[in-house]
């Protein structure tokens, strides 16, 4: 039996990067999936993970998605149920960066941050936690209605330099990891998060200036810096029944970073 077999699994932000990464080990643990994105455009280069999965054999469905709205939103959590019969599992990846200063962030900028990043894991839970409520649990599931795996950062929980919306915006979405999970947990629903240090995942710009990189080895005590496949790694954990009494929790996976 794989992980996630015949699981159906909602995955924002699965384009590219970590979210590429973790619709495809998913996939490979049998999950059925619905991808929500702006666009099926790899970052990175390559075939578009919806086409990928599907030559694959694997079922899954992608919907056009902004995040920071409402009614795209819950279109994606209604194509889930309407596919597959229930939604077992929520991954709300999807987020941009800004990397700009306080002094320099245009209060544009900054409300597009937060929405994408923040508002977007509001309205993608408060849906998907809504359609699990209307959920039994499976069997073997230990009375778990459905799970949701957020992805946060390690710029939750430290400054994240130069970039003040999304370290801000970061920090709230460990902080509404535990909210939902407290508040939900009597009721079967189940709620972590993955905070990655720094990944390598075909961004260009800002993300891949030497100056960021140098500043990124140095903090980070494996001598390596992090790829999507670690990210993933984890989240399939979280994802899957064996996370069997763990809510609430930001697992770190960032080579160290935190702990030095």
């Amino acid at each position: 039996m794989k992980r996630l077999e015949r699981k159906s699994i909602l995955i924002s932000g699965a384009a590219s990067g970590i979210g590429r990464a973790i619709a495809l080990r998913f996939a490979a643990e049998g999950a059925r999936l619905v991808l929500a994105d702006l666009t099926t455009t790899v970052r990175e280069g390559g075939v578009p993970t919806i086409d990928l999965l599907r030559v694959q054999g694997c079922e899954a469905e992608f919907l056009q998605t902004d995040v920071a709205d409402e009614a795209q939103v819950q279109a994606a959590v209604d194509l889930a149920e309407k596919t597959y019969g229930r939604l077992d599992v929520q991954v709300n990846n999807a987020a941009i960066g800004n990397g700009k200063p306080l002094t320099e962030t245009t209060l544009e900028e900054w409300n597009r941050v937060m929405a994408v990043n923040l508002t977007s894991v509001f309205l993608m839970a408060r849906a998907g936690v809504r359609a699990m409520l209307r959920q039994e649990p499976l069997p073997g599931a230990q009375g778990v209605r459905g799970r949701l795996v957020n992805i946060s950062s390690q710029h939750g929980m430290v400054a994240c330099p130069e970039d003040v919306a999304y370290g801000t915006s970061k920090s709230g979405v460990v902080y509404i990891t535990r909210q939902i999970a407290v508040d939900y947990a009597s009721d079967g629903i189940v709620c972590n998060a993955v905070a990655p240090g720094k990944i390598l995942t075909g961004k260009t710009g800002r993300a891949v200036e030497p100056r960021w990189l140098d500043y990124s080895r140095a903090r980070t005590p494996i001598r390596r810096l992090g790829a999507p496949e670690d990210v993933a790694s984890a989240a399939l954990f979280l994802a899957s029944d064996e996370a069997t009494f763990i809510t609430g929790e930001n697992l770190l996976v960032d080579g160290g970073w935190m702990a030095g």
